[in-house]
């Protein structure tokens, strides 16, 4: 592993966070730290980048004990949430800041800045000040200012969390694509799931100081291993007494579940309608329903039970208070703090609709 974190432990005060925070990392992989306000993981970057020293426990960097090393010895690269430029530089001097105290020559120093601002496609701003870009070209200043003195590893905080949406989306894209060109390890800190699901090679899920699972994200969404995961990533409604639902058995000591929108199927029979799995579906009643751009997202009461699913746009028109037919196919049983896929029983593997 490239970076390996072993046993850490922090503490603020009573606040714990982080708790024998264990895991590792590949080199040149694109690494999401994920998880809500409060769970630990700008600590772990702060850690990582020497601004916050651990109470216990080991970081290592390419196999060498960092413990003790001052963050300008760590090869590391950190991008802010809030950019952290020089507002009294033009962009040239940002970039070329970190170089300057590494005292290279000015011929070196021009062209890696003009190296740098072609990387991040703003070859032309060299010369404005920060507050004559836009919040996304701030961003991509603040990337490039990273990078400048050749850091082995890339750290960035909420990168994304001051722009707008949409401009949010064009970056994530542009990071990926950043990062796999330029090979650079790097571990990125964010809260929001699509964010981090979108760029990341690998997840690492952090709650109340824990890593609560590891994996690609794919992994993480289809096979949470915790209760938390399950409930955090995807759009869950955690139910009690899932055995009352058609086709499921409760199983182990709990009776409590997670149903995501993907996992049930929403059917409104007109007259004459069919379908081979009718007699395992719930009759259940509109209680609203969203329209979500390609889809409609409808909440229904199934006996007081409530779940939210997906309709095709295509589908007859629903409307609160309408009577439809649900049918369940799976979801994710929890017992202690571990979760179980269960699959309704009336199907088989070939009829289950994966992510």
């Amino acid at each position: 592993m490239y970076i390996e974190l072993k046993n850490i432990n922090k503490t603020f005060g009573d606040f714990k966070a982080s708790d024998n925070v264990s895991f590792g990392i590949e080199k040149g992989r694109l690494i999401g730290l994920l998880g809500p306000s409060g769970s630990g993981k700008t600590t772990i970057l702060r850690m990582l980048a020497g601004l916050e020293k651990q109470d216990s426990g080991d970081i290592l960097i390419d196999g060498k004990n960092v413990n003790d090393l001052p963050p300008s010895e760590r090869g590391i690269g950190f991008v802010f949430q809030s950019y952290a430029l020089f507002p009294f530089m033009t962009v040239y001097d940002n970039i070329a800041y970190g170089l300057k105290v590494q005292k290279k020559d000015k011929a070196f120093i021009k062209a890696r800045v003009a190296e740098l601002l072609e990387l991040v496609g703003l070859p032309d701003v060299g010369k404005r000040y920060p507050s004559q870009l836009s919040g996304g070209q701030r961003q991509r200043i603040a990337l490039a200012r990273a990078l400048a003195p050749s850091p082995e590893l890339l750290l960035l905080d909420e990168p994304f969390a001051a722009i707008d949406a949409k401009v949010r989306k064009e970056l994530r894209t542009w990071l990926r694509e950043t990062i796999d060109k330029i090979g650079i390890t790097s571990i990125f800190v964010t809260h929001d799931q699509d964010e981090a699901i979108e760029v990341a090679d690998e997840i690492v899920i952090t709650n109340k100081g824990r890593v609560e699972q590891v994996g690609n994200p794919v992994e993480i969404y289809s096979e949470p291993k915790t209760p938390f995961v399950a409930q955090f990533i995807g759009q869950s409604a955690m139910i009690e007494d899932y055995g009352r639902l058609k086709g499921f058995e409760q199983s182990g000591e709990g009776n409590t579940a997670i149903i995501r929108p993907e996992f049930i199927e929403i059917n409104k029979f007109e007259d004459g309608g069919y379908h081979q799995f009718e007699s395992s579906m719930e009759d259940a009643v509109v209680e609203d329903v969203f329209f979500r751009g390609s889809a409609f997202e409808v909440r229904a009461d199934i006996n007081g039970i409530s779940i939210t699913g997906r309709y095709p746009l295509s589908s007859p028109r629903l409307k609160k208070g309408d009577k439809i037919k649900i049918l369940i196919k799976k979801l994710y049983t929890i017992s202690g703090n571990s979760t179980e896929i269960l699959v309704n029983k009336a199907l088989d593997d070939s009829e289950l609709y994966y992510i």
